[in-house]
C-alpha cells in the first residue's frame, strides 16, 4: 500500500486487545525491538501548548526530562493523555502512528532507524503497519534524534 509523500509499507490486521505493543509482540511474533511506538508529548504551563510526536522503540524509554525539554524548548513536559492525543491526532493511544499526525514535529530516535523493518501503529487499534524504517525519513517533519530514547534498563537490548 501507498499513501501521501509515497511511503511503502504493508498493512496488518491487529486483534484491537492486542494493539498495545507488549501484547501485539507476544501474539504476532515480532520483538519488542521492532515495534516503534509513536507518542505524543505535551508542554505543561506554556500557553500556547507546544506538542511533538516521538517514535522509540519498545525496548528504550523516551527521555522525556531531558531530550525532548531540549528540542522543544520547554522545561516541562509530559505524555499527553487519551482525550489530547485523539484531538490533536484523531487517534486513540495503542493506535497512533507517526502518518497522517498533521503538521506536529515527529522526532523519531535513531536506534529505530537502525531497524531494517519496524512496526507502527496502524492510526487505529485494529491495524499495524510494518516498514521499512527508512520510509520515516520521508515524512518532512521527521527529524531523527540521537539519544531520543535509552534503553530500559529492566531489557535485554
Amino acid at each position: 500500500a501507498m499513501m501521501g509523500n509515497n511511503l511503502v509499507y504493508e498493512v496488518l490486521a491487529c486483534d484491537p486487545d492486542m494493539a498495545d505493543t507488549a501484547a501485539f509482540c507476544a501474539h504476532y511474533g515480532f520483538t519488542l525491538g521492532q515495534a516503534a511506538n509513536t507518542i505524543l508529548i505535551a508542554s505543561k504551563k506554556v500557553a500556547p501548548p507546544k506538542y511533538a510526536a516521538c517514535v522509540v522503540l519498545g525496548t528504550t524509554r523516551l527521555d522525556v526530562g531531558k531530550k525532548v525539554s531540549e528540542l522543544l524548548a520547554v522545561r516541562r513536559l509530559s505524555f499527553a493523555d487519551a482525550e489530547t492525543t485523539m484531538g490533536l491526532t484523531g487517534m486513540m493511544i495503542g493506535g497512533v502512528t507517526a502518518f497522517g499526525i498533521g503538521d506536529l514535529p515527529i522526532y523519531v530516535d535513531s536506534a529505530v532507524m537502525e531497524q531494517a523493518q519496524v512496526v507502527m501503529g496502524g492510526g487505529n487499534r485494529s491495524s499495524k503497519l510494518l516498514l521499512n524504517s527508512n520510509e520515516l525519513t520521508k515524512l518532512p517533519n521527521v527529524v531523527v534524534v540521537e539519544g531520543l530514547a535509552k534503553p530500559k534498563p529492566d531489557e535485554p537490548v
